[in-house]
C-alpha cells in the first residue's frame, strides 16, 4: 500500500500555495491536467489555472505537466501556460517522469507528483521516490473501468484520511 499512499491530499489543485510547497521542500511539479486541473472536455485553461502557475512560478516551483492523455490534447491545454510536456507518458510508468525532472534540473527529494488517480500518478511518483500529491477528480468518468479503479483506491484514501484527520 506504501506506492499508492499520498503523501499529501487536497480539495482542489489551487489549495497547493508556494507556502506549502517550500515548506514541504518541493522545487517542482510534474502535474497530471486531466481531472486534476481541468475536466477532460476543457481544452484550455482557465484563467484560476494559468493564475495558479503563475504564483508557483512567481515562487519559484517549476512546473512540467506528465499526462496520459494524447499530444494533441496535451499541445493544445499548453499553449497559453509554454510548459514541458510530456503526453502518451503511460504512467504509473515513470520514464516521462524522469525525464521531466531532468529537463527540469530536480532531484527526486525536491519534485512531487500531482494528479488525481492513485494507480497512474500517485505509483508512478512514489516508485521512483517522488512525493505524491492527490486531489479528488473533478469530473470522474463513470466506465466500469474507472469505476473499478477508484473502487481500488478507496480503502487508501480512507487509510490516509484516518492516519491525517487531526492535524498530522
Amino acid at each position: 500500500m506504501g506506492w499508492l499512499m499520498p503523501d499529501y491530499m487536497f480539495d482542489h489543485y489551487y489549495d497547493i500555495t508556494p507556502a506549502f510547497l517550500a515548506d514541504a521542500g518541493i522545487r517542482a511539479l510534474l502535474i497530471d491536467i486531466d481531472n486534476t486541473l481541468a475536466p477532460y472536455e476543457m481544452p484550455e485553461p482557465d484563467e484560476q489555472i494559468i493564475r495558479w502557475l503563475g504564483q508557483l512560478a512567481d515562487a519559484g516551483v517549476k512546473a512540467a505537466l506528465v499526462s496520459n492523455n494524447h499530444a494533441d490534447r496535451i499541445t493544445l491545454f499548453n499553449q497559453k501556460l509554454g510548459l514541458p510536456v510530456f503526453p502518451d507518458s503511460h504512467k504509473p510508468f515513470a520514464k516521462h517522469l524522469k525525464i521531466a525532472m531532468r529537463q527540469l534540473g530536480v532531484t527526486k527529494e525536491e519534485t512531487a507528483v500531482l494528479g488525481d488517480q492513485l494507480l497512474t500518478d500517485a505509483l508512478a511518483g512514489k516508485h521512483i521516490g517522488l512525493k505524491a500529491i492527490i486531489v479528488p477528480p473533478i469530473k470522474d468518468k463513470t466506465t466500469l473501468f474507472f469505476r473499478f479503479k477508484r473502487w481500488l483506491e478507496k480503502p487508501v484514501i480512507r487509510r490516509y484520511k484516518r492516519k491525517h484527520q487531526k492535524g498530522d
